[in-house]
């Protein structure tokens, strides 16, 4: 008895790991679709953690990529695409570049329009062949995946997902012209929600809202140039009309890269869960190269610089009224620039090609963050309690650096107007006003105060819908219902028709009693009249 019940003990003792034990649970297969860029980057840790948890993962990419590589915790799938690697890489560095250049206004729409026309052709003819392509695309439907796992800011994952039949789960930030919040049903009032590029507050004063109103009802017009076709291509391969708001409404679960402590409150749907801060969740140790550039830096530390992926070079001109400023502070500048470096460049400044920007911002010694605004480095300040000037360019980076502003987490500047003394009062601002600094380590502070990680809430919505082949329980009313039911016009109508009948049959009633009581004393009267006459 004895040595029987002492040889139980280690087989109940492994079927308890076996159930505590999450990285053991049921394996699933996941299929990812993502979009090029930093988009990818900050999807890498959820795929490798679900990899970790036991799960496959299958990654397909054009063969045109410029950051999605092989890894070894997930295989990829390449198909081609009628464009060149160098051809994204040109479009990309152009973006970026274009951004300097102080044209006038009409001269910016029109070359903006005609860029994100050729731009938004080119990917779309990348999404059409992968659609196009039958023996790729039975070879998914041969794999038998469990879900899709996609990024629907370039909406060829939703339409493989529709084509899969397969619940899917959206990655994103944010999407242009409110079509997250149209999809998801959710509630976007324009009184106090600011539409994206308006760069104001929750907080509007009344020619804001005016503003708002407008750029909510041109909202449809301004994204047709992008997204329209997607709408036509789904419906052609998948054989039904469909809209885009129809592709992107069958999502299950919206994983948005956002929260409120860098973005404004507002009404949400169940489907919708914030992982804000997902890239920059730890910190490792620099390499000997920049410890040695920090350790240089002596009491003084030393500031970060940085304008994001799409802008490595600036105009001669530009870089060296940048440099000029640098040189007047007194932190040793590790600035990430793969130009030619400025004639008039100071010593306390060092230029390299790469840099580790959430490690560096996480020392002890960084004072102060200069940033492009965009998504990931606005969050990487924030994790880290670094304040930051900001030079948005383009995209949500003016919404993103409007938000910093009016939490007193930083300053920001435009970058084609500032001058050498505009950039480096504004240095010696954030790094000296002991504010900014109080501002940002209390956003940091509320960003991690929070029950759970946002890669660990980011792996349990997925392994939910892989569980549950879905999440229609998530999904409201208000996706069936028309645009008049959805605004309740037609009860409006009904109520309205009925005070209407109720008003007129009162009307009558009250005009024959009026008569009835009223019209033979007055008729009676007459006749007096003329008797005696």
């Amino acid at each position: 008895m004895t040595v029987a019940s002492q040889g139980a003990h280690p087989l109940l003792l492994g079927l308890l790991l076996c159930v505590l034990n999450p990285s053991v649970s049921h394996a699933e297969k996941l299929l990812i679709i993502p979009v090029d860029g930093s988009h990818w980057l900050s999807m890498v840790g959820v795929i490798q953690q679900l990899q970790k948890r036991g799960h496959e993962m299958v990654v397909i990419a054009p063969e045109a990529s410029i950051r999605i590589k092989e890894a070894p915790f997930f295989s990829l799938k390449r198909y081609p695409v009628p464009f060149r690697r160098e051809e994204l890489q040109d479009s990309f560095a152009e973006l970026g570049f274009q951004t300097f250049k102080n044209d006038s206004f009409l001269q910016y729409v029109i070359k903006t329009y005609k860029k994100v026309q050729k731009d938004s052709a080119m990917i779309l003819s990348g999404c059409s062949h992968l659609l196009h392509n039958k023996e790729f695309m039975a070879s998914l439907v041969e794999s038998n995946f469990d879900a899709v796992l996609a990024d629907p800011f370039l909406p060829c994952g939703p339409i493989v997902a529709e084509y899969l039949a397969l619940p899917s789960i959206y990655f994103l930030t944010a999407l242009p012209c409110s079509l997250d919040s149209k999809a998801t049903q959710s509630p976007k009032p324009p009184s106090y929600v600011p539409r994206a590029m308006l760069s104001v507050s929750d907080h509007m004063t009344f020619l804001h809202r005016v503003e708002n109103m407008l750029l909510a009802l041109l909202e449809n017009f301004m994204c047709n140039v992008v997204y329209s076709p997607y709408a036509t291509l789904a419906s052609e391969v998948l054989q039904r009309d469909v809209t885009l708001q129809d592709l992107l409404s069958s999502a299950s679960v919206w994983l948005l890269k956002s929260d409120f402590v860098k973005d404004y409150p507002r009404p949400i749907m169940p489907s919708m869960v914030f992982i804000g801060g997902i890239n920059c969740l730890h910190t490792k140790p620099i390499s000997q190269e920049f410890e040695a550039y920090v350790n240089a830096s002596g009491e003084h530390g030393i500031v970060v610089f940085s304008l994001g992926s799409m802008v490595s070079e600036i105009p001669e001109k530009k870089a060296m009224e940048i440099a000029d400023a640098l040189g007047r502070i007194p932190q040793t500048v590790l600035w990430r620039y793969t130009g030619s470096p400025p004639s008039n460049l100071a010593k306390n400044t060092k230029l390299v090609k790469w840099l580790p920007q959430n490690d560096l911002l996480g020392h002890p010694k960084t004072r102060a963050f200069i940033t492009h605004s965009g998504s990931h480095g606005i969050y990487e300040g924030i994790c880290n309690g670094v304040p930051m000037v900001m030079l948005p360019l383009f995209g949500d980076q003016m919404d993103n650096a409007k938000r910093m502003e009016t939490r007193g987490a930083g300053v920001t500047l435009n970058v084609l107007e500032m001058t050498s003394d505009d950039l480096a009062n504004a240095l010696n601002t954030v790094i000296n006003d002991k504010s900014y600094k109080e501002n940002i380590m209390r956003l940091s502070r509320l960003h991690k105060d929070r029950p759970i990680e946002p890669l660990d809430l980011a792996v349990f919505w997925v392994e939910f819908v892989m569980r549950h082949k879905g999440a229609p329980h998530l999904r409201p009313a208000a996706h069936d219902l028309t645009w008049y039911q959805y605004h309740s016009l037609d009860v409006i109508g009904f109520l309205l028709a009925i005070v209407l009948g109720v008003a007129f049959i009162t009307f009558k009633c009250c005009a024959y009693g009026c008569r009835k009581c009223f019209g033979k004393k007055g008729s009676v009267k007459k006749a007096h009249k003329s008797k005696s006459h």
